[in-house]
């Protein structure tokens, strides 16, 4: 009996340490680290680190912003700030703050290499800082320089984080958008292939295909309200793209998997309702109604792909030409899968080319047109170039690579609209980057959306739109062009990056060549982040026949 009792405080003993290392301890070691490098942030709390004070900020400046653009304010594409003011004021007080650190240190005759890691950390100490999110330790990269040696990186040592896998599990789980290591080098060798731009010239005429119903439905709608409608565009583009890679890789229509969509869009939503809480321990296992909801949608996801994968086992495969499907299920059976996770890496896969396939590349098409539409001059230009090109039919192959105003549109939507607001990366093993010491576990959070801003890389007129900056290609577009990441950036780039250009090119076309639009007198301009950056009120036109 005292040996049994000895055994319970034993290991209860060791639960305490565990969680104590865990929760407390693990997150003041990185954050010591940094410290030591000049690197701080605001003060985190227990369990839930800066979270309050960040929900604190936001419902502050949320407010204030939506009194400036709902009320017939200007329309502003500087809107970083309004989604995440946090940032702002976190870059501008402990950035400056942290200055005064260097020349104490070095009337105090610190050591040579002590001295030399200071300055190394000062090079970075404007854009740079920590902050926590739960027991996760961040540091808010914006410094161009680093930013560089960061997407450089060939090592899978520095990864996606491992919290995407846990808390954004049910959407993402272990596909290729999230997994790292040999598991991930394998799915971007099965999948990257299919995306190569000589494939997706074979998908444009699905493409095209898949966008006359929207433009029969767009003209139905505008003949019947007297020759001027006011259509919400960004459901029907959601429509559309999902057809679109429901059929070039999965080989059925978006009516097939119209439930699949549904509930990923659903789970979407779901998961962002708790974007600030990401990192609190065990919050994801509670049963609330959310994470209730969160768990349903997940399963029912999961069988509905197994269904359509069973359907395809069951088929013949003497086709002349795999889809992507067909591409993933012989992935499966590798040596690097273990056969009680073929279904996982099936389903999972399935679930992060279907989100990512459809959702990015409609809301991007989404924010192209409300740009368009703000810029009247400018939609004439394109479509000037469409009916030159095209010579009033739907495009082809040929007339897309001639597509160079359309394309510039589409570049400057990217840097004012990127669909991803952040890149992020997570150290996998204790690591040096630009001279700074990056402890493992530690989380490397770049602002897409600030880079892609940024007057001092793009110049005075980094907040307006203007696709003449594109002119003359991505790398003649500012000062530092590898900055410019609407697809991410190094050996993570997106491997669809190919498939979303072409497929805007041909909805772009498609609706400039048939429609001349306009914002709705109703359109209320308020990015939402909903692990993509949507119009949060959606998106409606006036829109005219040509």
């Amino acid at each position: 009996m005292g040996v049994l009792f000895s055994g319970v405080l034993v290991g209860l003993w060791s639960m305490f340490v565990y969680v104590y290392y865990m929760l407390w301890l693990m997150p003041e070691k990185i954050r010591g680290r940094l410290q030591r490098q000049g690197i701080n942030g605001p003060l985190p709390s227990f369990l839930y680190g800066n979270i309050h004070e960040m929900q604190r900020i936001l419902s502050v400046e949320k407010d204030m912003a939506l009194s400036r653009t709902c009320n017939g304010g200007h329309v502003a594409h500087n809107y970083a700030s309004t989604l995440f003011p946090y940032f702002d004021r976190w870059r501008e007080t402990y950035g400056r703050r942290s200055k005064a650190l260097f020349p104490t240190l070095w009337k105090a005759r610190i050591s040579y290499r002590f001295f030399h890691i200071c300055t190394c950390a000062r090079r970075w100490i404007g854009p740079l800082f920590m902050y926590s999110t739960g027991t996760m330790q961040l540091l808010y990269v914006s410094d161009a320089d680093l930013v560089k040696e960061i997407s450089l990186q060939k090592s899978l040592d520095l990864g996606k984080p491992t919290y995407m896998q846990k808390e954004r599990g049910p959407l993402f789980g272990e596909g290729i958008l999230t997994s790292n290591g040999s598991i991930w080098a394998h799915q971007r060798k099965i999948i990257a292939p299919q995306f190569f731009m000589d494939k997706v010239k074979g998908m444009v005429d699905i493409m095209v295909e898949s966008i006359i119903p929207l433009l029969k439905s767009w003209e139905s709608r505008v003949d019947k309200e007297g020759g001027v409608g006011d259509i919400r565009v960004d459901e029907d583009l959601r429509s559309f793209s999902a057809d679109v890679i429901s059929r070039a890789c999965f080989g059925s229509s978006y009516f097939k998997g119209k439930e699949i969509f549904l509930r990923l869009r659903a789970l979407q939503q779901a998961m962002s309702t708790k974007s600030l809480l990401i990192g609190v321990p065990g919050l994801r296992y509670l049963p609330t109604k959310n994470n209730r909801n969160t768990w349903r949608l997940d399963r029912e996801i999961r069988s509905l792909i197994l269904k359509l994968v069973k359907e395809r086992r069951e088929e013949s495969l003497a086709t002349s030409e795999k889809d992507l499907l067909q591409t993933i299920l012989e992935g499966a059976n590798s040596d690097q899968i273990k056969p009680d996770t073929t279904d996982r890496f099936i389903v999972d896969n399935c679930k992060n080319i279907y989100f990512a396939g459809h959702e990015t590349t409609a809301v991007a098409a989404t924010w192209t047109l409300m740009l368009l539409a703000l810029n009247p001059e400018w939609q004439t230009r394109a479509r000037a170039e469409v009916l030159e090109v095209c010579g009033g039919q739907l495009p082809d192959v040929d007339m897309i690579r001639k597509m160079k105003v359309v394309t510039m549109v589409i570049q400057e939507s990217l840097r004012l609209y990127p669909p991803a607001a952040f890149l992020s990366r997570e150290a996998l093993r204790d690591m040096e980057l630009g001279g700074i010491h990056v402890p493992k576990g530690l989380k490397l959070w770049i602002p897409i959306l600030t880079l892609h801003q940024n007057p001092d890389i793009w110049g005075p007129d980094a907040h307006e739109f203007n696709p003449e900056r594109f002119a003359h290609g991505i790398f003649n577009a500012c000062k530092l062009p590898h900055v410019y990441m609407p697809f991410g950036a190094g050996a993570r780039t997106c491997v669809g990056q190919n498939f979303a250009m072409v497929e805007l090119k041909v909805v772009l076309s498609g609706i400039l060549g048939k429609f001349s639009f306009s914002l709705s007198p109703g359109y209320c301009h308020s990015p939402a982040f909903r692990l993509t950056v949507e119009p949060e009120h959606g998106l409606n036109l006036i829109i005219r026949r040509v």
